[in-house]
């Protein structure tokens, strides 16, 4: 018997789930039911939106004004809550700019030479990279989320300008190889 808990407490080990959450902090203006201005910073857990903390169960939000102290503030005391917008990121604008030239394989990072199978393993790590639902959670400046949309649109356009011909060739080739079958007069 001790044979078999030590296995079954190796097993809980190897699946241990660290619940502790990771905060992050979000710049925001509160005006409260006093018609006060608080400028500061919201603590929100890394995977929530500003929306599901201030909607969500609790009752009070984690505020640190940026002149104060931290201090928990009740939900029913906002009035109103404005995202204060981060400093425009001059280097993601420059790189939309540089984006002009559509190359799909530069865009994939594949050869000229690359065969299909090297172009939709590209195209599918891209994709799941960029893809939207992988950052909805995430509170990001509107110019990063402008560059992921982006660059998005750009990996399937590219793939669709690769796959394009590639179907194509295919349909070409099963239309030569296909039989022509002659129905038998009667």
């Amino acid at each position: 018997m001790p044979k078999r808990n030590s296995w079954v407490n190796r097993m809980f080990e190897r699946v241990k789930v660290d619940n502790t959450l990771e905060l992050g902090a979000i710049a925001i203006e509160l005006t409260l039911e006093d018609g006060r201005l608080l400028k500061g910073r919201l603590a929100i857990p890394m995977s929530k939106t500003v929306f599901e903390v201030l909607n969500g169960p609790g009752a009070f939000v984690d505020f640190e004004p940026f002149d104060g102290d931290r201090q928990y503030l009740a939900k029913t005391t906002l009035r109103a809550v404005k995202l204060v917008n981060p400093p425009k990121a001059a280097n993601l604008a420059g790189k939309l700019k540089d984006m002009d030239g559509f190359d799909p394989h530069r865009i994939l990072g594949v050869g000229t030479e690359a065969g299909w199978d090297d172009v939709r393993q590209a195209y599918h790590a891209l994709a799941k990279a960029y893809h939207p639902d992988r950052y909805s959670s995430a509170e990001l400046p509107a110019e990063v989320r402008d560059y992921l949309s982006v660059m998005a649109r750009r990996i399937n356009a590219a793939y669709a300008a690769l796959e394009s011909p590639h179907q194509a060739r295919k349909q070409a080739a099963a239309e030569r190889t296909d039989p022509v079958y002659a129905r038998a007069a009667r």
